[in-house]
């Protein structure tokens, strides 16, 4: 029970964080409208005490929800380690596919140490000089010689003051709660492997998982035999009577599955949308003030009054610019 209650918290944070990231800055999408509507019912539902340590919760520096991903972590490699590798073994599956989560779960340990520790590229007085060149101005969604309130320090452009770490970052995307680090020019590469691994553990253990439980099925020859139902007919066995059957036979590896499934679906779609956005030299925070900036150029946008990206160059300088990420450069980037 306690394993399906952290269970449905971290799936409804992780949707709720992803839902906002995505749709937060597309006011006219039907997906954001759907949000914003459900968004209001929300706060007619729940009551204003519940709802002000929520929003100080996801407003405050954190190791909470760290925690909570580390305990998820255990609990999955858990049952992996007690009942799937085991039963694996005497089914003579191959050791280094078996070993294969635990190898990247190391690698992925790695890059949360990455990007949780690097500095993402946050503007002091001191250093402000470093980043001021880097890009240039577009003029609409960064304007020259604008100071930040609460810094007092001189915004770069592609800059963003936090108020989760306070503090500007340079080539701000966003306030990561489950890394508990803001990501920033100088850690998004760690921040792009460590989605990647985390998808990867995924695959890899529902992948296993599903394969121990079709051998079980195939060696049983569970399919090819009947069962009754409440009226006391007979019925061949279908998938629905199949899941059923290994549900109850193995609950927790079951359930386990369908965990690292739905965890698999939220990242992979993340990471495409992560992945789009470093094609095309996007970060998050300007994909969603895109919708509300208006164009000023002279040429006229394919979009009419949409915003003209003026960072892209091109899907291998873009990927280029996060390997290697531009600072203190003397000259800007147009």
């Amino acid at each position: 029970m306690d394993f399906l209650i952290l269970f449905l918290l971290y799936v409804i944070l992780v949707l709720l964080s992803i839902l906002f990231c995505v749709f937060s800055g597309r006011k006219h999408s039907f997906p954001s409208r759907v949000v914003a509507w459900g968004t209001q019912v929300l706060l007619c539902l729940v009551p204003a005490r519940v709802l002000k340590p929520l929003h100080q919760l996801f407003h405050t520096r954190s190791c909470l929800f760290v925690v909570l991903n580390f305990v998820l972590e255990v609990l999955v490699y858990g049952e992996y380690s007690w009942e799937v590798f085991s039963y694996c073994r005497e089914l003579e599956f191959h050791i280094l596919i078996l070993l294969l989560p635990y190898l990247l779960l190391l690698v992925n340990l790695g890059f949360f140490l990455l990007c949780s520790k690097t500095n993402p590229g946050t503007i002091t007085k001191s250093n402000q000089a470093l980043f001021l060149h880097v890009y240039a101005y577009d003029g609409v969604m960064f304007k020259k010689d604008t100071e930040c309130p609460t810094c007092s320090v001189r915004k770069p452009a592609r800059s963003k003051h936090c108020g989760v770490c306070n503090g500007c970052v340079h080539r701000f995307d966003h306030h990561c709660i489950w890394v508990n680090n803001c990501i920033g020019a100088f850690n998004m590469r760690y921040f792009l492997l460590y989605l990647l691994s985390l998808l990867a553990m995924a695959i890899a253990i529902a992948i296993i998982t599903t394969t121990f439980l079709i051998q079980v099925v195939v060696l049983s020859n569970m399919m090819l035999g009947h069962y009754l139902d409440d009226r006391g007919q007979e019925h061949p066995v279908d998938v629905v009577f199949l899941i059923q059957h290994l549900f109850l036979t193995f609950p927790r590896i079951v359930f386990m599955l369908g965990f690292v499934v739905i965890i698999a679906l939220i990242l992979g779609s993340y990471f495409c949308f992560t992945l789009y956005l470093i094609l095309t030299n996007q970060t998050s925070n300007e994909w969603f003030k895109a919708a509300r900036c208006k164009c000023t150029c002279a040429q006229h946008c394919s979009r009419h009054s949409g915003y003209k990206n003026v960072y892209s160059r091109g899907a291998l300088s873009n990927i280029m610019e996060i390997v290697r990420p531009l600072a203190s450069t003397g000259k800007k980037r147009r």
